[in-house]
């Protein structure tokens, strides 16, 4: 064959994996169904409130858990930081892109877990990407829980530890897979303290006292649950009374911080030299000056948000009792957190749902495999310290309405 003839061989398309997603799509929106993934909100009002489709929609799908996106203080301290210190950083933390800013957001983190390091990254995945790939490498194992976020996932592959599963918040399982790793391994356990489909929390207190009995490392993302969980905001793990025990947690600030970046605490006494070889940190621009102002802002001011934590364990509360009462299948028997899961019949029927919910006023998130755990489909609810009780009665009412012209619910 001829370097001609070669060169003009057709190119195998690289995106053909992806036919039978794109044709689930088309058949979807073929039923009339606006595109659930592709929602533009105009404007948004407040914590709780947007402008979508030219309509003020309630916000029950942000993650806003605390509500800090608008408080006054943080908006400040972005302002005057994008005053005094421009728009970014163009450099990376190890070479110009550690502003005054950045140190004290991380000292903000160490007063709030009250722990020795912190470590601010562009983004929780890549908190999650460069800590696992770092800590854990060729030769480790990593034990983890089947249904941990994809930034696990990713963190795990990119170190190229040993991956072994175990089935959702299996304790037993958990121990199995433990006992068979080769004596003198390296071993990290991986765990969630909320996870983010269902909302449910981890048994951290046993799963801990077991990977410490094997002579593993502990690391807990609470990124659902930082803010909210414990009696001081500081996740799952201090709430069950382990959070000494935890070698690395990892968080965002996506969540009830209320801006964007990612975060691992550590009292490890050679934590600091993960700055020199967590390539994600190295490598990435840092977060610009603005966002760590808002973002140590909100920080110290979740150190006083006791009763913003009470008032939004009322609101789930209320939601999960009504949604249940008006025959909601629910992803968990009593509410764990702030996350409020309504499990579908299947994708078509939890997309009308999702459609008629945003015609009633309401946005949540429809979620899917293989996002989601068990195949299911499912309306996440997320909460926010900020609804109003008058907004959650309207939530249920919306959510009647809703599911009885969709027949989701008799």
């Amino acid at each position: 064959m001829t370097d001609t003839a070669r060169s003009a061989a057709p190119a195998a398309d690289l995106l053909a994996k992806f036919d039978p997603l794109i044709a689930q799509r088309e058949a979807l929106l073929a039923t009339g169904v606006k595109d659930p993934f592709s929602l533009v909100m105009e404007k948004v009002l407040s914590p709780t409130r947007a402008i979508c489709n030219g309509r003020e929609t309630i916000l029950l799908g942000t993650y806003n858990y605390m509500g800090m996106t608008f408080d006054d203080d943080v908006i400040a301290a972005g302002k005057r930081a994008l005053d005094e210190f421009g728009s970014g950083t163009t450099g990376s933390r190890v070479l110009n892109g550690t502003y005054q800013g950045h140190k004290e957001c991380e000292d903000a983190l160490k007063d709030f877990y009250a722990m020795d390091h912190a470590m601010v990254f562009s983004t929780g995945y890549q908190a999650n990407l460069g800590i696992i790939s770092t800590i854990a490498g060729k030769g480790d194992y990593i034990v983890l829980d089947i249904d941990s976020h994809a930034s696990i996932y990713d963190g795990c592959k990119m170190g190229d530890a040993e991956i072994v599963p175990f089935r959702h918040n299996d304790i037993g399982a958990m121990e199995k897979r433990l006992a068979r790793i080769p004596a003198g391994a390296g071993k990290l356990v991986v765990l969630e303290g909320v996870y983010s489909m269902l909302g449910d929390i981890a048994p951290l207190k046993e799963m801990i006292g077991i990977a410490k009995a094997h002579g593993a490392m502990v690391l807990v993302d609470e990124a659902h649950s930082m803010g909210f969980i414990g009696p001081n905001g500081r996740g799952v793990a201090e709430d069950q009374g382990v959070i000494d025990q935890v070698d690395f947690i990892i968080g965002t600030f996506s969540k009830s911080v209320g801006t964007v970046g990612g975060f691992c605490v550590s009292n490890h006494p050679k934590f600091e030299i993960l700055r020199l070889v967590c390539r994600p940190y190295v490598f990435t621009a840092s977060l610009p000056p603005s966002v760590v102002a808002t973002a140590a802002t909100s920080i110290r001011k979740l150190m006083h948000g006791s009763n913003k934590r009470a008032h939004l364990w009322e609101n789930s509360k209320r939601l999960h009792a009504g949604l249940k009462a008006l025959g909601f299948t629910l992803g968990s028997e009593t509410p764990q957190s702030a996350i409020v899961a309504v499990i579908m019949p299947d994708l078509e029927k939890g997309a009308a749902m999702w459609e008629a919910l945003l015609a009633e006023g309401l946005y949540v998130n429809l979620a899917r495999p293989p996002a989601t755990p068990a195949g299911m489909t499912l309306l996440r609810c997320s909460l926010c310290a900020e609804h109003s009780s008058e907004e959650v009665g309207q939530i249920l009412t919306m959510f009647e309405n809703a599911g009885k012209a969709t027949g989701v619910i008799g």
